[in-house]
């Protein structure tokens, strides 16, 4: 086992304090309005120090992703532990963590048109590598579920999974829940309703 230095121990817990406040910031303000001072405000360190671990506001972005990429990795190793569960529940297990986390305030803003943002995330290793395994397991269940009739089988499964992540960062949550008029488990329940079947009458 590798001994890790005091020193790398404490720039290791700088580096997660520093995503943990870009996560939050992101969830709040969303990328555009977030600022590196800002960041640096909130983490407590000079904005120099916080250029030691990144370079820039893209790359701040793209390890918040990352962090939020590995933590439905592991939400999906918890699913799958109950590996008698069909692959529509655990689809629909999936939409409301993700809803839980958007409602819970911890659900990075990105915008969809930045082109730098949008250069810079595809140039990510880890967050393409953290993507794709993301994106191939959720595909696994979907194809699934399509198999089993449980969903339309006429749906291309790239469509289904564009549809799952939209859900994540689905302006309809906050809407509602600034209205007042339902609890956040009557929010969700309603919104996996209608993504997964739709708004026709039953």
């Amino acid at each position: 086992m590798v001994k890790v230095s005091f020193r790398q121990q404490v720039l290791k817990a700088r580096e997660e304090a520093i995503v943990s406040a870009v996560n939050r910031l992101l969830a709040d303000k969303g990328f555009d309005a977030m600022t590196v001072d800002e960041v640096a405000a909130e983490v407590g360190i000079a904005k120099a120090s916080l250029y030691k671990h990144f370079t820039s506001k893209e790359e701040l972005a793209a390890a918040a992703m990352v962090a939020m990429l590995e933590r439905a990795l592991a939400q999906l190793d918890a699913l799958q532990t109950n590996a008698e569960a069909p692959a529509i529940q655990q689809l629909q297990a999936v939409a409301r963590w993700t809803m839980q986390v958007q409602l819970a305030g911890d659900m990075p803003s990105l915008p969809a048109q930045n082109s730098a943002l949008r250069t810079a995330l595809m140039g990510h290793k880890v967050y393409l590598d953290r993507l794709m395994e993301l994106s191939e397991r959720l595909g696994l269940w979907i194809t699934a579920a399509q198999k089993a009739g449980d969903l339309n089988p006429d749906l291309p499964p790239e469509l289904v999974l564009y549809t799952l992540y939209a859900r994540a960062c689905d302006p309809v949550l906050g809407l509602l829940k600034a209205g007042g008029q339902y609890s956040n488990e009557r929010i969700i329940e309603m919104l996996l309703l209608t993504c997964f079947r739709g708004l026709a009458s039953r």
